[in-house]
């Protein structure tokens, strides 16, 4: 009776305790758990399965929680996670039934050795050791095939995807996401199709397929967003960063790494918070911002250091060589990347070795080591050629091939079942009433027939409807690409305007706000531009005013801001028939405009709804623009010929230490807040003068900062365009 007491008792403990978990510590709970079965006596325990003992119990119990002690502890020190798991794997494999035992135990000796080999796979792969992860992957994946366990199939073939990519064996790991994907698509696996979906689109980005890179992650992105998984957000928040980092978008990488950051740091992730400190740190290097990347490198690096993350060690090592390099600190560099270089071998990272030599290569040419430089550029010819040949592209293509023929197959084959059923349902019905059944049967089949008729018209509709939405995202993101190619590079205006900034948001793909900037006779002409709407008719105003701009001023030559403006009007209005009765469009455009005249040491500015804002000796001045627009037809071209529509031009001498910005009005129109209200003009003039000490670029990352933190979740309402100026 004793006996029964106490395993009874045992049993009510270890529940309790489970049921806790979510309210306290789980660390700390897991591990007084396990040490209370660790003393619990075997003398106490008591049969409960014929063949069989209570120690059973007690076994699965430990089991489970070595390996959700394992799981907590992977991220932050996979060393134990390992020891953990490989303690669990050792009690699961003692779990093997004999001839004597009852057949249930087979189950579940083959569940908990599947997952305990599952585990030890991730925890490997977490340490880089990829040859044991895949055969710790390979035994959990034929055991789990022995059991018909699709969602458990559908995890470890993933996790091998995962393995292969690491190595850099791309087509292998698409092969396998692609396996993984469909079986997550079948079982409706939400969370399981988000993570083959980035792993998808990380392959691709490596391949330089951006569009298809950035359509599996935003779809990833979303799923993730709709359930509620923060590692899964963060991760796929980062994907998407990288891609806009690999395009030269760094404003938009940093966007989307900074969001990535704060919802890291909240839950305590911390090997990915080492990636994507590593990733901010880049794009601070190619701002040529190097002190501040230099910290964000050494930050990432020490997390790894600590996590035992040689994945993240060699690539940290290899972007501070890459600095170091760019600085001309060549004995720094040399040192550090022959580290990565070491590393990265020393665990078959075959991706960083490319990039490691590669680097070591420049900087030998810089070095002027001419025969150093030529060996490891041999060598990043050979690294680069393996892991991107013909043969990896055709092994690509066929994969993609694959799942989608497997996946028709599958649609196919569930579509046939249905109708084997229902043949079946009828057969057996006609044994009953045949007169009942044969109207049954004739009423089914026509309404069987209307239903599939609409069926399949529903069908073509969705896929025209999905045809055309692909085209019209790939026309806007082509046409985004168009509008940038005509604005001038930010580098070119940098060289005139040393010390100045553009920050340019769209609200959609491209924009209706435009910056516009040309040198004529040492006079730089520098405006910016509020297009009627935003997106794709944003975007035509834009074009149209961009090319009068370069006939008044690059052609004509006009360089007086009102007459410029006037002209510009005047343009609008034809361009678009607004004088003509009953015209169509009312679109215009505001503006602020500038001509900074360096030899009269004064600036000449006009502006149409747009002021000028100047701070000098920290004090702001509002130069007021004229109260009606640029174009726009309607009662104005009615009632008053464009010609006469004069501006108003203001003349300012030029000062020390004087900055000046112009704008439009998306910034301050922002909603956000506690309160979700506009950011408005008093807190942009606040924000403007509390940062006249930094430097133009500083006033940027601090302005793009307060538009993120004072937005929140809230959706962006209209393209910004913010230009800063210091004389």
């Amino acid at each position: 009776m004793n006996k029964n007491i106490n395993y009874f008792l045992s049993c009510t403990f270890i529940l309790c305790s489970l049921l806790c978990f979510a309210q306290q510590n789980k660390i700390d709970s897991l591990r007084a758990l396990l040490k209370t079965l660790n003393r619990t006596p075997s003398q106490d325990l008591m049969p409960t399965v014929r063949g069989t003992s209570a120690n059973i119990g007690i076994d699965t119990t430990k089991i489970n929680i070595l390996n959700s002690l394992a799981r907590e502890l992977m991220y932050n020190n996979p060393d134990t996670s390992i020891i953990l798991g490989t303690q669990a794997l050792n009690l699961a494999l003692a779990l093997q039934p004999n001839s004597e035992m009852n057949p249930s135990s087979e189950k579940i000796y083959k569940v908990y050795s599947a997952k305990s080999y599952l585990n030890l796979g991730i925890y490997n792969w977490l340490k880089d050791n990829y040859t044991t992860s895949l055969d710790n992957y390979f035994k959990a994946l034929k055991i789990k095939e022995s059991l018909k366990d699709k969602k458990g199939i559908s995890a470890i073939i993933g996790g091998i995807g995962l393995v292969y990519y690491s190595e850099g064996s791309y087509p292998k790991a698409l092969n396998y996401y692609f396996k993984a994907l469909a079986m997550t698509e079948e079982l409706g696996d939400k969370r399981g199709m988000a993570i083959q979906l980035s792993n998808i689109g990380i392959v691709y980005s490596l391949q330089k397929d951006y569009l298809k890179a950035l359509d599996n992650f935003s779809k990833a992105l979303k799923i993730a967003t709709e359930s509620g998984d923060k590692n899964g957000i963060a991760s796929h928040l980062i994907n998407i960063g990288d891609v806009y980092e690999s395009q030269g978008e760094n404003i938009q990488a940093l966007e989307y790494y900074y969001k990535a950051l704060k919802i890291l740091e909240e839950i305590g992730n911390k090997t990915s918070t080492a990636t994507v400190l590593g990733n901010i740190g880049l794009i601070y290097h190619n701002q040529r911002d190097y002190s501040k990347a230099l910290d964000y490198y050494f930050r990432a690096m020490k997390i790894d250091e600590l996590l035992g993350n040689k994945n993240g060690i060699t690539r940290h090592m290899n972007n501070i060589g890459s600095l170091y390099t760019d600085t001309k600190k060549y004995p720094e560099a040399e040192k550090y990347l022959q580290k990565a270089l070491a590393l990265s071998t020393s665990i078959n990272a075959l991706g960083s070795v490319k990039n490691d030599v590669e680097r070591l290569s420049e900087l030998y040419e810089k070095m002027n080591q001419t025969a150093k430089a030529l060996e490891y550029y041999k060598k990043y010819k050979a690294a680069n050629d393996s892991l991107f040949n013909e043969a990896n592209t055709k092994k690509t293509v066929r994969s993609e091939m694959n799942f989608e023929f497997e996946k028709k197959q599958a649609i196919e084959k569930t579509e046939q079942e249905k109708r084997d059923v229902m043949a079946q349902e009828e057969k057996q019905k006609q044994k009953t009433i045949l007169i009942l059944v044969f109207c049954f049967l004739l009423f089914v089949i026509v309404f069987a027939s209307f239903l599939f008729n609409r069926w399949r018209i529903t069908q073509k509709q969705k896929l025209i409807i999905e045809k055309q939405k692909e085209k019209i995202v790939d026309s806007i993101t082509y046409a985004q690409l168009i509008q940038q190619s005509i604005l001038m590079d930010e580098r070119e205006i940098k060289k005139q305007l040393p010390d100045s900034f553009i920050y340019n948001q769209p609200k959609d793909i491209v924009s209706g706000d435009f910056y516009w900037c040309s040198r004529v006779n040492n006079k730089i002409i520098l405006a910016a531009i509020d297009c009627t709407g935003h997106g794709v008719p944003g975007a035509f105003m834009s074009m149209i005013g961009n090319m009068l701009l370069n006939q008044i001023v690059n052609e004509k030559q006009i360089l007086i801001p009102t007459e410029i403006l006037q002209l510009l009007s005047i343009g609008i209005i034809e361009s678009l028939n607004q004088k003509k009765e009953g015209a169509l469009s009312r679109d215009g455009m505001d503006i602020s405009l500038c001509c900074i005249d360096y030899e009269n040491n004064q600036i000449q500015y006009a502006g149409a709804q747009n002021p000028l804002y100047i701070i000098t000796n920290n004090e702001l001045t509002v130069i007021n623009a004229d109260k009606h627009s640029i174009g726009g037809g309607g009662l104005i071209v009615k009632e008053r010929d464009p010609s006469t529509i004069t501006f108003t031009n203001h003349v300012v001498p030029i000062k020390e230490n004087m900055s000046i910005y112009m704008f439009s009005d998306g910034y301050m129109d922002q909603f956000g807040g506690n309160k979700r209200e506009k950011f408005g003009r008093q807190r942009f003039k606040e924000l403007l003068l509390n940062n006249q000490q930094l430097n133009m670029q500083q006033q940027k990352e601090i302005l793009i900062k307060a538009h993120l933190d004072w937005k929140g979740n809230t959706a962006q309402i209209d393209d910004i365009l913010v230009i800063g100026l210091k004389l």
